[in-house]
């Protein structure tokens, strides 16, 4: 019954587009992937070396020395949502690289109550149905060195497809860049996200429509307009990975997370906001993983007017054996942010180990 009551909020959401751009259109594409990087509070734009460098940043990639593939599986909203990945990823030669991810954020069977009264007013609940709201990213990588040594940089080319039952569907396009250099056991990484700001084009059905239309007096009169644009963010990174005694590792890293518009971040004006985040990893013998992180620092305010800082800490687990590594991360610990706790798998497998 709970998806029962997130199907007005779905509506609301897809009959309230405007072409504006928006704070948070799909924020979906922002949640992040891989339990390990999930684990360290997503500081992953400096550090990532791996198939799931497409999403973190795609310069990532030319770290790949054979192909690579990766799963995730999440539960959000107490198991309302489910939140799934897929990546590929591959070498091309010594100075470049490609790798596709999948995205897809969703609620399944969720119950339209639109046709609930017949035309004599009477309930009947066989006019009930179900349907989905899913969303899906679907991202293209590539990834070269530049001449400069310590230097590579990536772009991704993205298709949304946002489909809420048979009420609203959309496509959307846009781009990312990222850059990465390293020197002296150092890593930097800048990661410029829909950086030509991505585009949105919602198709709604006008019948469907008008059976809501009514719900609310004087509201939703209207179809809304139907083109929304995501603006650009950027991240920085910055990492250090530490070997002591050969068998152990540390590795710290950091993010600034910035949006250009003002929100509720911890550093917040007209021009940019900004959410600054910290993650390490303890690894024994590149084989047992320990992660901690904190981030999603936020000005929440009381029922009193008072401000609080809000933040998200993250704890995770990882496995490493010939080629297959498992990881686990527990997020929004201790409710500190505004979304319940999840448990988030992933699996990380080089394709080489079935080559031998």
């Amino acid at each position: 019954m709970k998806k029962a009551f997130l199907f007005p909020l779905l509506l609301v959401c897809a009959f309230n587009y405007s072409q504006a751009v928006r704070k948070y259109s799909n924020e979906f594409m922002n949640i992040g992937v891989d339990a390990a990087a999930l684990g360290m509070s997503n500081t992953m734009v400096a550090s990532t070396n791996d198939v799931n460098s497409g999403y973190w940043n795609p310069a990532g990639l030319i770290h790949l020395e054979d192909n690579q593939v990766s799963l995730m599986h999440a539960n959000y909203f107490a198991n309302i949502a489910q939140y799934d990945y897929m990546a590929y990823g591959s070498p091309i030669d010594d100075q470049s690289a490609w790798g596709i991810s999948l995205i897809r954020f969703g609620v399944d069977d969720i119950l339209n109550t639109t046709e609930l009264i017949d035309s004599q007013g009477n309930i009947d609940y066989n006019r009930i149905s179900l349907f989905s709201a899913a969303d899906y990213g679907f991202t293209f990588s590539y990834a070269r060195k530049l001449p400069v040594l310590g230097f590579q940089y990536g772009v991704n080319a993205k298709v949304i497809r946002r489909i809420i039952g048979k009420f609203a569907n959309s496509w959307g396009f846009g781009f990312d860049a990222g850059i990465q250099f390293e020197k002296n056991n150092w890593q930097f990484g800048l990661m410029l996200r829909d950086i030509t700001t991505t585009y949105n084009v919602w198709n709604i059905d006008e019948a469907e429509y008008k059976k809501i239309a009514n719900a609310i007096p004087d509201k939703n009169q209207e179809l809304p307009e139907s083109t929304e644009i995501t603006a650009p963010k950027a991240q920085l990174g910055i990492a250090k990975k530490i070997i002591i005694h050969y068998d152990y590792s540390i590795l710290a890293a950091a993010n600034i997370n910035m949006r250009f518009t003002k929100t509720n971040d911890l550093i917040s004006n007209d021009l940019v906001s900004i959410d600054p985040a910290l993650g390490f990893e303890f690894g024994y013998t590149n084989l047992v993983f320990l992660r901690a992180g904190v981030g999603n620092f936020q000005n929440i305010q009381q029922l009193d007017n008072r401000e609080k800082v809000g933040f998200q800490p993250n704890i995770g687990l990882g496995f490493k054996y010939k080629g297959i590594q498992v990881d686990y991360a527990l997020t929004d610990l201790g409710n500190q942010s505004a979304a319940l706790y999840s448990n988030i798998f992933s699996l990380k497998v080089d394709l080489s180990l079935f080559r031998n």
